[in-house]
């Protein structure tokens, strides 16, 4: 059961969402911060102060006044015209993602609404009820208005959700449960469509896969080192403190460890070899440089989730009402554009690391990798999918948060794009996956043909893991599945 009492959270408090259903609870505290948020709204309502979305319109049609009788219909309909998105719906990760997001950021008390919306958005986590959401239709300011229109519409009975891995109409879910739907009453509408969590969700996917691959692209890139009988020595913690970039330092130190102890190694201590390519030698440089992006970038999203996104906001210690841009998600775009970089980089040089594994001759083995040349290929078109995959991933990384198009009639004049960086982020991942997939499967068959010399005790125990589901073969066969396995 995870408590939410108004702590601050981390992305790492989001990875148990991301990998399956949760349970949550709200403390009496954090309920009480609510309602008097509510409160406080409603006094202003009730003083017949003008309020952005409680008595006007939207974006564009703000200086259009709402009478008091169609107030709660202007909520409904703006959950119902909002929900415009296209394109494959979210995976639940991500869904789960959004829903604890958005409960959070109400649990802070500055947006007014009642607890009953509170309520749902915690029984929806709690019965694993997943609004079916297109992946495709914001633009990332006025909140990620489209995608999170589509979860309100599964709040107020509508649309679609995924329960117990099955699409079905949200009034069948409900049935199923024994919820209730929500009515929306004064600004609640607008508080569930304003915010970044769609954006942020996405960037939290990202990170928390990136960080798994950091430590992977070490242990990966040690292997091959050690197959391509490189040196060792250029990893020497020593040396590389005289770099000052602890991200470097560190890759270093885990390839040197790595490779401790390594038979193989030592077979080549003191060949005429004096310098490896820059895709062995600058494993630090690069992979440290990734890493210290990371570390940038999960201190930008861990504020971001800590943050109050909504607009107008409710601060009930000023006891106002407040116009704001906290909507906005530049934050996160570019934190999601620098993590894509990061991630580009990661599996372009690791592509380059398994062409120079096809060299053969250079290597001492056979073109390939294969048993046979000539007549078999080995790993030839392997090496041709990581270089398709490095070089879609180059395609991939223009930032999408340099562009911005203005749509409401100039109202909305300057935008982030920030979930179309967090979508491109999870493409360049799975890519980089399938690359540091294919040099584990090229490191470890070449690791196999040093044999009798026994690399290092790490190494030894990765290539076992390897073999356990996919067996040494020297023959040709179909390659994707070991990929899909490795």
């Amino acid at each position: 059961m995870f408590t939410v009492s108004g702590q601050e959270y981390t992305f790492e408090d989001l990875k148990p969402f991301v990998t399956g259903p949760q349970k949550v609870r709200v403390t009496r505290e954090v309920k009480s911060s609510i309602q008097l948020s509510r409160r406080v709204l409603e006094n202003k309502i009730s003083s017949g102060k003008t309020i952005y979305g409680v008595n006007t319109g939207f974006g564009a049609l703000s200086q259009q006044h709402i009478d008091k009788k169609d107030q709660m219909q202007l909520q409904l309909n703006l959950v119902r015209s909002h929900s415009a998105g296209v394109g494959k719906p979210f995976e639940p990760g991500v869904t789960r993602a959004i829903l604890f997001l958005k409960l959070i950021n109400f649990c802070q008390g500055y947006s007014g609404v009642r607890w009953d919306v509170v309520a749902l958005l915690r029984d929806f986590i709690n019965h694993d009820m997943l609004p079916v959401i297109p992946s495709k239709g914001s633009v990332g300011a006025s909140g990620d208005l489209a995608p999170l229109s589509h979860m309100s519409l599964a709040l107020i009975g509508e649309g679609e959700v995924l329960f117990k891995d099955r699409s079905i109409s949200s009034s069948t879910a409900y049935k199923k449960t024994g919820l209730n739907p929500l009515t929306l009453m004064a600004k609640e509408g607008l508080a569930l469509l304003n915010g970044t969590q769609v954006s942020t969700a996405l960037a939290v996917n990202g990170l928390i896969k990136m960080q798994n691959l950091l430590i992977t692209a070490d242990l990966v890139s040690a292997i091959s080192v050690e197959a391509t009988l490189s040196s060792r020595n250029m990893f020497n913690p020593i040396i590389h403190r005289l770099k000052k970039h602890p991200g470097q330092m560190q890759s270093a130190k885990n390839v040197w460890n790595i490779l401790n102890k390594s038979d193989i190694v030592k077979s080549h201590e003191n060949c005429d070899r004096v310098q490896d390519p820059y895709s062995f030698r600058c494993i630090p440089h690069v992979h440290g440089a990734c890493r210290e992006t990371f570390e940038s970038v999960r201190r930008i999203i861990d504020n971001e989730i800590n943050s109050v996104s909504d607009n107008p906001l409710v601060i009930p210690g000023l006891k106002g009402v407040f116009n704001s841009g906290h909507f906005h998600a530049e934050p996160v775009g570019q934190a999601a554009d620098m993590l894509s970089i990061s991630a580009v980089e990661l599996g372009g040089i690791s592509e380059r690391r398994i062409y120079k594994m096809m060299e053969g001759e250079n290597m001492g083995v056979q073109p390939f990798l294969a048993g046979s040349p000539g007549v078999e290929s080995g790993y030839m078109i392997a090496q041709i999918t990581a270089a398709a995959l490095a070089s879609e991933n180059k395609t991939l990384a223009f930032p999408a948060s340099v562009d911005s198009i203005t749509t409401e009639n100039g109202q909305e004049d300057f935008v982030s794009m920030a979930p179309i960086a967090g979508r491109k982020l999870l493409s360049i991942i799975d890519h980089l996956e399938n690359i540091l997939a294919i040099e584990l499967l090229v490191a470890t068959h070449l690791l196999d043909l040093r044999r009798p010399l026994k690399s290092s005790p790490l190494t030894k125990k990765i290539r076992d893991t390897v073999r356990h589901v996919i067996p040494f073969n020297t023959r040709d066969r179909v390659l994707s599945p070991e990929i899909a396995k490795a």
